[in-house]
């Protein structure tokens, strides 16, 4: 028996692993390519040129790899790429890429886009990544692995979320966050280290210690962003994990929230 529903649409140029599931009222067109294991609810649009992965599930109503928002987008060829081991849930929408960056959105394995939740043209999701119920990434946004968005969460364009970050439901980020940060507000600001997520994934009290050192010496110790910086590369030679947290800084191009 075929796992494509009969009454789905599937362009014949679409590349589809032999075990994927489509349900009913589905459309998936031209340049789609979607690997083993993946299910795909009814009611799904895919367009491409778009690339997803093994063992991802899409839930009914969510739109994939369609043309971007973005204005000054006149058609060009671009992509979405998708990684494994992902679930998009009711209604979320994934755009490709623009020609004015790499012309490619990127999302990676192992996430959790809960309902509704965009993610615009040229965005970076990671590994591991919650995107709660309505958070939206505007383009160009980073996301840096198990970094969660709270529901409702608006992240402006070109924003960079570091790893291990933790936004609260309704955080406006207007600001690049550096890696282990806790924020909230609007706009966004700092409330220390996201502790209670790193004992979940592992991190030592020993570790977290060193992290908690780092997180005073960018807010709490009034030093410049260069000294900070100074700072935190004598705490990465007792701890390896700081270097997340120096990569942030390093790579921030709108400033960091404060």
């Amino acid at each position: 028996m075929s796992l494509i529903h009969p009454q789905a649409i599937v362009d014949p140029s679409a590349k589809l692993a032999d075990d994927v599931v489509v349900g009913p009222w589905t459309l998936i067109g031209p340049d789609v390519e979607i690997g083993a294991g993946t299910r795909i609810e009814s009611h799904v649009v895919i367009k491409g040129p778009t690339k997803i992965g093994a063992n991802n599930r899409i839930f009914q109503f969510a739109t994939v790899g369609d043309e971007c928002q973005d204005k000054k987008y006149a058609g060009e060829l671009t992509r979405l790429e998708i990684g494994d081991n992902n679930i998009i849930r009711e209604g979320v929408t994934i755009h490709r890429g623009t020609v004015q960056d790499e012309g490619i959105t990127r999302v990676g394995s192992h996430n959790l886009l809960m309902a509704y939740v965009h993610v615009a043209h040229d965005c970076r999701i990671g590994d591991h990544v919650i995107l709660a119920n309505n958070a939206a990434c505007a383009g160009h946004v980073h996301v840096g692995d198990h970094t969660i968005l709270g529901g409702f969460t608006a992240v402006h364009q070109f924003c960079k979320i570091g790893a291990h970050v933790m936004c609260g439901a309704g955080t406006v980020v207007l600001q690049d966050i550096p890696a282990y940060t806790l924020a909230t507000g609007n706009p966004a600001k700092p409330h220390g280290i996201n502790a209670e997520g790193l004992k979940r994934r592992g991190f030592s009290i020993e570790t977290i210690r060193i992290l908690k050192q780092a997180y005073k010496a960018i807010y709490r110790q009034n030093l410049s962003l260069a000294d900070a910086l100074v700072r935190l590369s004598e705490l990465v030679e007792s701890e390896a994990q700081v270097q997340p947290m120096i990569h942030s800084l390093q790579a921030s191009s709108r400033g960091i929230i404060r």
